[in-house]
């Protein structure tokens, strides 16, 4: 063997002892924006993110239930902190990444605003299910201030998260319905089809994460995560930034 294809060999079993994977369990709606920032990070640091997605209701129990994952991307607040309080958590690691926007889509709509949601200008509407995703919520709450929720309940299309919420409106199963502002950025889809929901509406949809293990490259993700090199993708999708 000459020496350069020893020091190949030897400077590859370098990487492969120090490199390290991390199971991250992410939130439907930031999934796609995750996947960007997970490529990124592991292009710097040589680690790898692999990412399971899921509403962040069902993500949660499984948690509890001891699914091997390092890091949580939840979409609100309540989940990580319960997690941080029971010692599923790792305590002071908890923050906010991003905060959501939620958007009424109609296809093919033009000029699309909150009148869409009136009686009569629709079959059926969809949304995630509220006591799984924190999108649904929202748009629970959105429906209420708006004093629909009780007639509209009975042509409810419930997704189990946000992105099946968005699959039934893009599939014609749903005249309409409540989707993340991300995926309307993800999917460009018109501004002209979409109305987005004043924040004033529902309660703030801060998305926090939550690191669950030592496992160093979910640590250092996070550190990613909030860093100067990520910030602006998250915005480019979609999300607001905290403070």
């Amino acid at each position: 063997m000459s020496r350069l294809v020893l020091l190949l060999c030897l400077c590859l079993a370098s990487v492969s002892a120090w490199s390290e994977t991390a199971r991250v369990a992410v939130a439907a709606n930031f999934a796609g924006v995750a996947k960007q920032l997970a490529a990124r990070y592991e292009k710097v640091s040589g680690n790898r993110i692999e990412l399971v997605r899921g509403s962040t209701g069902k993500l949660y129990a499984q948690i509890e239930h001891g699914a091997p994952y390092d890091v949580f991307l939840a979409a609100d607040i309540h989940r990580p902190k319960l997690l941080e309080a029971d010692g599923h958590g790792k305590a002071g690691s908890r923050f906010t990444y991003a905060i959501g926007q939620l958007a009424l889509w109609q296809p093919g709509g033009m000029h699309a605003h909150d009148t869409l949601l009136q009686p009569g200008q629709w079959q059926l509407l969809a949304i995630a299910n509220p006591k799984l995703a924190p999108y649904g919520l929202a748009a629970q709450q959105t429906l209420e201030k708006m004093h629909l929720w009780q007639s509209v309940k009975d042509r409810l299309v419930l997704g189990e998260n946000i992105s099946q919420a968005y699959q039934f409106v893009a599939s014609g199963a749903a005249s309409l319905g409540f989707i993340a502002l991300s995926h309307a950025r993800a999917n460009h889809l018109p501004d002209s089809s979409l109305w987005i929901v004043p924040g004033s509406m529902h309660a703030p949809i801060e998305q926090q994460a939550v690191r669950l293990t030592d496992n160093t490259a979910g640590r250092d993700f996070l550190t990613f995560l909030q860093s100067a090199k990520a910030r602006p993708i998250i915005e480019a999708a979609g999300y607001k930034l905290p403070d």
